[in-house]
């Protein structure tokens, strides 16, 4: 094995460990001062005004407490940011997971919806190092659009359901 091939895959290698490193590191690297962090702080106000309620909002829906909720919104926008792959990322709750959520805590408990979030940071994670992220331009845009909507009508009847309770047992 030659010495061009050994240094071109150590090149190839380090490129790869390159896509891991957080943003923020590189953000450092480059020079963050006063300006960025008044921007930052702005865009953390303005993504915490909307994450915060709906984080609340998501955990009542599954039957624990809004603290929990608030909670989860904090620690996660913490993670998101801090290990972020981008500078322009934001970080969290959708609505689609009230569904999910109520229905795993519903099943199977909080315990067990510790371990289905654990497991789906696994998978998110090994997607990841497997590059599969390539393949969502697969997916048509109607496709996204209907499954949007579809969550939305969801949400929509479980709101309604639960403020009037004739909806909620239809035979």
């Amino acid at each position: 094995m030659s010495v061009d091939v050994v240094e071109r895959g150590a090149a190839q290698a380090a490129r790869f460990g390159e896509f891991f490193i957080p943003k923020l590191a590189t953000v450092f690297k480059e020079g963050y001062g006063l300006s960025h962090l008044r921007a930052d702080a702005i865009a953390a106000l303005t993504v915490a005004i909307v994450a915060l309620p709906l984080s609340m909002a998501i955990a009542i829906a599954a039957g624990v407490s809004p603290a929990q909720g608030l909670y989860t919104g904090i620690v996660g926008g913490f993670l998101v940011s801090a290990l972020g792959g981008s500078r322009f990322q934001i970080g969290g709750p959708a609505g689609a997971f009230i569904v999910l959520v109520s229905t795993v805590v519903a099943t199977h408990g909080v315990e067990g919806l510790i371990l289905a979030t654990f497991l789906s940071g696994l998978m998110l994670a090994a997607m990841g190092l497997l590059r599969l992220g390539t393949f969502i331009k697969f997916i048509p845009f109607p496709v996204t659009v209907g499954f949007t909507a579809g969550i939305a009508v969801i949400i929509g009847v479980i709101a309604e359901s639960s403020q009037n309770p004739t909806l909620s047992h239809v035979e």
